[in-house]
């Protein structure tokens, strides 16, 4: 395996890829050990021969984009926890791709839990913060197309009742203003989101509250806008996740 390795990680130097002597040589490998494991990496779809030089495969190039994938969302994770030790509330980030809402973190600790996903937040954007959040950044038929395949449905008596009541709350959010709900995903929870948006990456960023400390909410999403506006935008968006 770490012969392999060697291998790969040598042809991935070279862009316009390499002749098997010269990976053999750069891998410190004897030339018919090389040979072998080149076949079979070829065979394997990590990589392809070329006029007689090699080159990265499909397969290698999923895995180092999957590598990458968890190098960002580590980076993403490190970054809410720092603001949830900061600001002393849970972190949410969540982003909306191919037509669904997507939780990518959560940064919670004993004395900021976050609110138990009870109800499968995919499908239910329409009872919370992240959710509306995410939804308000959409055109009017990339939101119809969402409730069509994900119903409006009350969660608890402090939920949005039905489809057409919820479109004219999106269609009248503020661009940039923080999204606020109290007990309408889980009772005994108030959040808010903040719209995130760089191109056509559509985010946000939330966080939580139990009821009795609704007076924090404000504040802390202010504290919260304040930290992301700092953050380099290659940082939280670089987002192929």
């Amino acid at each position: 395996m770490q012969r392999a390795l060697r291998l790969l990680e040598a042809v991935a130097d070279h862009v316009d890829g390499a002749p098997a002597k010269q990976l053999a040589r750069e891998a410190g490998l004897p030339l018919p050990t090389a040979y072998h494991l080149l076949r079979t990496l070829a065979h394997e779809g990590y990589l392809r021969r070329e006029q007689g030089v090699f080159v990265l495969g499909e397969a290698a190039v999923r895995l180092a984009g999957t590598g990458a994938r968890h190098h960002r969302r580590g980076m993403i994770t490190d970054c809410l926890e720092q603001w949830r030790d900061a600001i002393g509330v849970p972190v949410y980030f969540a982003l909306y791709r191919d037509g669904e809402i997507e939780l990518v973190a959560v940064a919670e600790g004993p004395s900021s839990p976050a609110v138990e996903e009870w109800a499968d937040f995919r499908d239910t954007g329409h009872a919370h913060a992240l959710g509306q959040c995410l939804l308000s950044q959409l055109d009017e038929e990339s939101r119809r197309d969402h409730l069509s395949r994900h119903p409006v449905e009350p969660l608890t008596p402090n939920s949005v009742r039905d489809r057409g009541l919820l479109l004219k709350r999106l269609a009248a959010t503020e661009r940039q203003r923080p999204v606020v709900e109290r007990e309408e995903y889980a009772i005994g929870s108030v959040c808010a989101a903040l719209p995130l948006r760089v191109g056509s990456t559509v985010a946000t960023m939330a966080i939580s509250l139990p009821v009795e400390e609704e007076h924090r909410l404000l504040p802390a999403v202010d504290q919260l806008r304040r930290a992301v506006g700092g953050l380099p935008t290659s940082l939280m968006f670089s987002i192929s996740i």
